[in-house]
């Protein structure tokens, strides 16, 4: 998990994947949809789309009647271990900063005259 985790977090590290993210999000669309959106280069979209399949954040589905056309989608998967990951961090530092509001009114409860 952490592998994937690490290259779910390395792609959306780029601004123009995390607006295609957020993109996607809307609804499924065409590479020439996402690139004009981001307003990238067709050639360009295409590395970002590739990378963002190659870790499992989207995925592609090729329309019936052309097959060169390709609608992009999100995949919920990834972004639920992301979720996952974020979650227990933000437990981490709750339990930490409940422990160090608890020491603060210790302290200050043993201090006073």
């Amino acid at each position: 998990m952490v592998n994937e985790l690490d290259a779910t977090l390395a792609a959306l590290a780029e601004p123009t994947r995390r607006r295609v993210v957020e993109l996607l999000r809307e609804r499924p669309r065409r590479a020439s949809d996402l690139a004009t959106g981001t307003g990238t280069s067709a050639p360009a979209m295409s590395r970002h789309l590739r990378v963002l399949r190659s870790c499992g954040l989207v995925e592609d589905e090729r329309l019936g009647h052309d097959a060169r056309v390709r609608v992009y989608r999100l995949c919920p998967e990834p972004f639920a271990a992301l979720r996952a990951w974020l979650e227990e961090v933000q437990a981490f530092w709750t339990d930490q900063l409940g422990a160090y509001q608890a020491y603060v009114e210790q302290t200050r409860g043993g201090n006073r005259p």
